[in-house]
């Protein structure tokens, strides 16, 4: 089977040491963690892991079954790219004299679909959501004009495409069969 990118998604209420146990499981499997983002859900209490590797789906399959396993896991799943909405977020401080001395701002501005966030006499930082390759090819562009100072990208956030697998359906389902014993 071929290694592909697979967004591993958990959502678990937020207890302490939980982000360890998770990531025990792929250390074990010797499975590197390409990127991960935690945050609150659309359900109050409940947290929200994505994590994204690059593997085969059996050994996806494998390792989500592994985390559904847990306790303090309410739900695990895997899906591949076309499956998802997702983005990722990159911040980038650049040389104002530098990113001025370009020429327009407003070019750079309109062709990465950038924010400026804050810029000072020294530096500027710039905003830029998208993909993985829209975010490094901003980066690349950005290296090689004017330089970049410093660069930070987010871990991955992803919503499915479709309603199956819902949380919230899911805990849903879960409440009524208590409610009928």
């Amino acid at each position: 089977m071929e290694n592909k990118l697979y967004t591993i998604t958990v959502f678990s209420e937020n207890s302490v040491g939980l982000l360890g146990q998770i990531t025990i499981i792929f250390t074990r499997r010797a499975i590197n963690i390409e990127t991960l983002s935690v945050s609150p859900s659309a359900l109050k209490g409940i947290h929200k892991f994505t994590i994204t590797v690059l593997t085969t789906e059996d050994i996806v399959s494998k390792v989500v079954k592994q985390i559904d396993k847990r306790v303090d896991i309410l739900k695990a799943y895997y899906n591949t790219d076309e499956d998802l909405v997702f983005q990722e977020i990159a911040l980038y401080k650049v040389s104002t004299e530098k990113l001025l001395g370009l020429g327009s701002i407003e070019e750079l501005v309109r062709k990465y679909h950038i924010r400026i966030l804050e810029m000072t006499p020294d530096y500027a930082v710039l905003q830029k959501a998208g993909h993985y390759e829209e975010t490094q090819q901003m980066f690349e562009e950005l290296s090689e004009s004017i330089g970049v100072l410093q660069f930070i990208r987010s871990g991955r956030v992803a919503i499915t495409r479709s309603k199956v697998e819902r949380l919230s359906d899911m805990l849903e389902s879960i409440q009524q069969k208590f409610e009928k014993k």
